[in-house]
């Protein structure tokens, strides 16, 4: 059975008595893991019981055919219906899983959480066509549904917010369940006892798209010089699913950026001023290594930079190297040259 995206979150609250195997699976793995959790909970209080919560993993299934059936069959010794989980599910259970439901034994619920599995996952047509197990899946949060979940997240913990402060979110979060609630609830505690509304202003102060903020650290680091940082936020945003080609766009936008306010500087305009023009606004987290980086560079360099940046995005699409390859060679050699970089 296949569960609709507007019934998701109840039926894992409150699944049909009649479902004895779920398959939870998206590319939100936050997601995944909430739901799978309410899943749980249905059966058992405590995830970490270990009479009546089991975990197993895609070896052992392989390795033992029946084990999955043997643990669905066992009674726990302090009584009450079990739980199954198996987590990293992929395509290799679905003969194990089909056995199963060939003779469906016992009443433990059994709750496999998968990753972004594709229409074509013969898992998935499993739990999607057999009468007593059921598919849910799990999307990043988009502009309809993330509105509703961030109200209902600061709501819960006693506060209102804004409209503009919800516009702020909504544009800011979004790309991992488990990740927004986190964010969420560091804004609650920062707003602490106050009992006014979250503002723009508090939003803007606390929270950041992680994705942005990432590639920000990253473009800063190459601009200042840091390889150390370079590295770190490099594989940063790679663990984030940022391509070669975004994070070189990312490094280019920033020394585009660069470029117009040290040509200002360098015909007299005052920093703050040559700053002020710039659209959109910098994010004040990052303003002061950026004036820094503008008044160190020239615009040659800048230029030259830019040059190389562009050169390697256009070779990342036409030529058969790795993209990743291409872009750390090239971030690297600009970060190393750069006139800001501390020398011993």
């Amino acid at each position: 059975m296949k569960i609709p995206a507007a019934k998701a979150d109840s039926f894992s609250k409150s699944p049909d008595s009649s479902i004895k195997a779920i398959l939870v699976y998206g590319p939100d793995e936050g997601l995944v893991m909430e739901r799978s959790q309410n899943l749980l909970h249905t059966v058992v209080e405590d995830a970490q019981d270990p009479f009546r919560v089991v975990n197993l993993d895609n070896d052992a299934l392989k390795k033992e055919l029946s084990l999955l059936s043997d643990e669905a069959a066992a009674i726990s010794m302090m009584g009450g219906r079990r739980v199954i989980r198996i987590r990293s599910a992929s395509d290799a259970l679905t003969q194990v899983i089909s056995d199963y439901f060939s003779n469906p034994v016992g009443d433990a619920l059994i709750i496999l959480e998968g990753g972004d599995l594709p229409g074509r996952s013969k898992l998935r047509k499993v739990f999607e066509t057999e009468i007593m197990a059921a598919a849910i899946a799990c999307y990043k949060d988009d502009e309809k549904s993330l509105p509703g979940l961030i109200r209902q997240t600061i709501e819960n913990e006693g506060f209102s917010l804004s409209n503009d402060a919800l516009g702020f979110l909504v544009a800011n979060l979004g790309t991992d369940r488990r990740l927004t609630r986190r964010e969420l609830q560091k804004l609650c505690l920062y707003k602490g006892i106050n009992s006014s509304p979250i503002s723009l202003e508090d939003a803007q102060a606390c929270i950041g798209d992680t994705a942005t903020l990432t590639l920000d650290d990253l473009a800063i680091a190459v601009g200042t010089g840091n390889i150390q940082k370079l590295e770190k936020n490099l594989l940063r945003a790679q663990q984030e699913n940022q391509n070669a080609i975004t994070i070189l766009r990312a490094v280019t936008r920033h020394f585009q950026r660069l470029h117009l306010t040290a040509g200002l500087v360098a015909q007299g305009v005052p920093m703050d001023k040559a700053v002020s023009t710039l659209r959109p606004p910098l994010f004040w987290k990052v303003a002061d290594p950026f004036k820094v980086q503008a008044r160190k560079w020239t615009p040659r360099a800048l230029a030259k930079s830019l040059s190389m940046l562009l050169e390697t995005e256009a070779n990342c699409k036409k030529t058969g190297a790795p993209a990743e390859t291409l872009c750390a060679r090239t971030l690297l050699e600009i970060t190393a040259n750069a006139p800001t970089r501390r020398r011993s």
